[in-house]
């Protein structure tokens, strides 16, 4: 069911319009019914999913990694011990709390990501990160025994989605964004599931662009999943 279907700002690149028909599920999603909706290029917030369909711009492309084929590089190896090391990994259901709204509001300040209503209340955060049309559960990052980040991330038949993360900002040195994808690649293969969603890669949006360094990887271009990899003078191309 259609809920929302108007242009607006651009929430990636400012001064575009945006346009990102947001449709409400009748019912709670199979898994395999998700994951025909992850391949089509939906994403999933809250209970309603949304694709973008903007009338003079594809920016966005929804990203995903093989999980068998991606090959993590040094830095994100790095990352991954390091963490390892030094975080507690906690997986459960999605579930509201003050503490994950503190640090919610603390993550969007501190990486100046702040916008119009904010901070976030119990609602809001509700609405956002636990309310869900199908099979979501949290990743809880706690280092010391106190709650540094929280992962929300979806599971289909085939695949898992990363939702939202976020984390203390305090620990960026740490790289916890980076730490949370690799624990998510595994979990993927812990559970044979072949593909990790990563949302939508916009080049041009440097909080966005990031997922690129993640290969190989596809994009989802004019309806058809497109190979990139590094190519012979090591930028990321496309693979023909």
């Amino acid at each position: 069911m259609l809920v929302y279907d108007e242009d607006t700002n651009c929430p990636y690149l400012p001064g575009r319009v945006a346009h990102l028909p947001m449709r409400l599920p009748t019912r709670v999603l199979t898994a395999a019914e998700f994951s025909e909706r992850l391949h089509s290029g939906d994403r999933r917030q809250g209970l309603v999913l949304y694709r973008p369909k903007c009338p003079s711009c594809r920016a966005c492309e929804a990203i995903r990694l093989d999980v068998e084929r991606f090959r993590p590089n040094k830095t994100q190896r790095r990352v991954h011990r390091r963490g390892r090391r030094l975080l507690e990994v906690a997986v459960g259901r999605t579930r509201l709390s003050p503490e994950k709204i503190e640090l919610y509001n603390r993550h969007k300040i501190g990486r100046s990501l702040m916008g119009e209503g904010d901070p976030i209340d119990e609602i809001g955060y509700g609405a956002f990160l636990v309310d869900t049309c199908t099979d979501s559960f949290e990743l809880r990052y706690f280092l010391d025994g106190r709650l540094v980040g929280v992962a929300i991330v979806d599971q289909g038949s085939d695949a898992l989605s990363a939702v939202y993360t976020y984390f203390d900002p305090d620990l960026s040195p740490l790289s916890p964004g980076v730490f949370s994808i690799m624990e998510q690649v595994e979990l993927c293969r812990e559970r044979g599931l072949r593909w990790l969603y990563l949302g939508l890669y916009v080049a041009e949006c440097s909080s966005m662009a990031y997922k690129a360094l993640y290969l190989p990887h596809q994009r989802l271009v004019d309806g058809e999943w497109v190979e990139y990899d590094r190519d012979a003078d090591g930028e990321v191309a496309r693979v023909e």
